[in-house]
């Protein structure tokens, strides 16, 4: 099956999970709980999860699933997966939860060890973000779809942060050189924070605290295609199925490529096992 032909599948699978996860979000009719990891999940995330799963199962057989929804599968198993499906049916519970529309549905397709294709579907704002490699990345507002890129840095301009609205400044404050002049911007999903990015509304994002690979699958495939990246903390790739743990390190997601960003984020080592 081509690239091309994924892409649709992803794209419809997406689009479909978020008409059912808004049907939740508009009733208010969900359950909540904690899970061990501390994380919230919603009945909404799980049904999300289960037309996903349903969708790619059904179009790509012979494509293996790797979701946050789903019982973890062992690194024996899955480390000599060519490709797979990388899935986050909600990512931004918690913002689904307090009602503020910054939560979306993530697929990746991970090939090799890196994303290849990643779609993005934000229901509550009528956004889809999207992109494959060699082929770009995208916005579609549902009137029409167009491409995005990162912003140009200038020098002496200030420059944009994207942060979490429960992000502390203070702890910013720890990372960032203090020389620079920065203007904060407050979005919900870590996925939407780098779209900001990857369309050059924001310059850059620091992740400080537990995320999993499906976290970042699809907007680093975004980012990229839209000539940003997604580092970790010590400004080295993330990587992809290496470990039997599938969390992420704290990272940073970077806009313009031609800027040195390490002199402006300090690195620090932060590994998650």
């Amino acid at each position: 099956m081509n690239q091309d032909k994924l892409l649709n599948i992803a794209l419809e699978s997406a689009k479909k999970a978020g008409v059912e996860v808004m049907k939740y979000y508009r009733q208010g009719n969900y359950t909540a709980e904690m899970k061990a990891d501390e994380s919230p999940v919603t009945s909404a995330d799980i049904a999300a999860n289960d037309i996903l799963m349903d969708q790619l199962k059904t179009l790509t057989p012979d494509i293996p699933i790797i979701s946050e929804e789903v019982g973890a599968v062992s690194f024996s198993e899955r480390k000599n997966w060519s490709r797979y499906w990388l899935l986050d049916p909600i990512d931004g519970t918690g913002e689904f939860i307090i009602g503020s529309g910054d939560f979306a549905v993530n697929i990746a397709l991970v090939e090799n060890g890196w994303p290849t294709l990643g779609v993005i579907h934000a229901p509550d704002h009528c956004l889809t973000y999207y992109g494959q490699k060699h082929l770009g990345a995208f916005k579609d507002n549902q009137a029409a779809s167009h491409a995005i890129k990162v912003a140009e840095y200038e020098e002496n301009r200030r420059i944009k942060v994207a942060i979490s609205r429960r992000q502390q400044l203070e702890l910013m404050g720890q990372y960032l050189n203090s020389d620079y002049d920065y203007d904060y911007i407050s979005l919900g999903s870590c996925s939407l924070k780098n779209c900001l990015i990857a369309e050059g509304g924001a310059d850059c994002y620091l992740r400080i605290g537990v995320t999993g690979e499906w976290d970042t699958g699809a907007s680093q495939c975004i980012l990229e295609q839209a000539g940003g990246d997604i580092l970790d903390s010590e400004f080295n790739p993330l990587t992809y199925n290496k470990r039997e743990s599938l969390l992420n390190p704290d990272f940073v997601s970077l806009g313009a490529r031609d800027f040195s960003w390490q002199k402006i984020i300090k690195a620090h080592r932060k590994v998650y096992e």
